[in-house]
């Protein structure tokens, strides 16, 4: 067993992540300072395992709060770092804040992993790092863009800063995650997606499908894909969460190529928005409101990942298809909607 530290766990990933931890014989502690995670996810989170899972309310990207914490807890043996603000619109307007925030955080927590010789670290970075990729499947050796956003250009940034603290200091491990469109929520429907105002599709189709909204819009329906709409790889996020946990398990023993890996987390398989809808109403049985629109700027037209790279050396392989993954999505909407003060409760 291993005592691993989860920065941001009480947000959407950090949460699943700390599920399959546990239940793979894991310690968890929690660090988020709630600013977007809900206190409410870690009483889920303890609720769902029958153990308290300790959340420290500490912002990362402050120096002398971080160091308390790892004062506090020098024993840890791995650091999973979620903690990150990721709205790509609200990052356009305020990039600033982005770079602090996200940049910051991530210099702290290395700087402190190496003064209290915690040498395994996972880094959650995003496909986003690609920009517009020129071939599909997109590898881990596909070339990075320009960032579309300021968001996605801290993770450029992150992973940069990650590779060259492993280059200077070899006898640490970090392992890069690049996800591509994560979706869904736990099987016991206990925790999933907290956001009011979500900017992602499948909160988004559910939030409609329960009358949260009217209705909602496919961007564009002319683009060259099988039914012209845009096309992106959704992963399951207990995919993702168990993605974490063999990261974490292959660098404590030291199972991996090199000391700085990348991995992209996506099914493989590429599906449109409206197979997306489509779907959706097959498993919940519900005709869903949408109108379609115009071509919305700066959409990727269609992205999908080469996932072998983390099958062959993670032995990791994802297990929910799409149907299931809206099933346990629109599960997760309903138990919101039973829950009196939904979200905050």
């Amino acid at each position: 067993m291993a005592k691993i530290l989860v920065t941001g766990g009480c947000g959407y990933i950090g949460s699943h992540t700390i599920v399959d931890l546990v239940e793979n014989g894991h310690e968890v502690i929690s660090a988020d300072n709630l600013s977007r995670g809900f206190a409410v996810m870690n009483q889920r989170v303890a609720d769902l395992l029958g153990l308290e899972i300790v959340n420290y309310q500490v912002d990362l990207s402050d120096r002398i709060q971080a160091r308390q914490l790892f004062e506090d807890h020098n024993d840890i043996d791995g650091i999973i770092h979620f903690a990150a603000y990721k709205s790509v619109p609200e990052s356009v307007e305020q990039p600033l804040m982005y770079y602090r925030n996200n940049i910051d955080s991530l210099v702290n927590v290395l700087e402190l992993a190496q003064e209290f010789g915690v040498k395994n670290v996972v880094f959650s970075s995003s496909c986003s790092v690609y920009g517009n990729a020129d071939e599909l499947p997109v590898t881990e050796s596909a070339p990075m863009k320009e960032a579309e956003s300021p968001y996605a250009h801290t993770k450029q940034i992150g992973e940069g800063i990650c590779a060259r603290f492993t280059k200077a200091f070899p006898d640490f491990k970090i392992v890069l995650l690049r996800y591509f469109n994560p979706v869904g929520a736990h099987a016991s429907a206990k925790i999933g997606e907290m956001n009011k105002r979500p900017e992602n599709l499948v909160p988004i189709v559910t939030q409609t499908a329960i009358g949260l909204r009217d209705s909602m819009t496919v961007f564009g329906t002319d683009y060259d894909t099988k039914d012209g709409s845009c096309v992106r790889d959704y992963i399951h996020v207990s995919d993702i969460a168990h993605a974490h946990t063999l990261a974490m398990q292959q660098s404590l023993k030291n199972a991996l190529p090199g000391n700085c890996e990348v991995y992209n987390l996506g099914t493989g398989e590429g599906v449109t928005v409206l197979e997306l809808i489509a779907a959706f109403e097959k498993v919940s049985g519900l005709k869903l409101n949408y109108t379609i629109g115009g071509r919305r700027a700066g959409d990727v037209i269609k992205v999908y990942a080469n996932n072998s790279k983390a099958e062959k050396e993670l032995g990791w392989k994802p297990v929910y298809d799409i149907e299931t993954m809206m099933q346990t999505a629109w599960a997760w909407e309903k138990a919101l909607a039973e829950t009196p003060a939904g979200m905050d409760s």
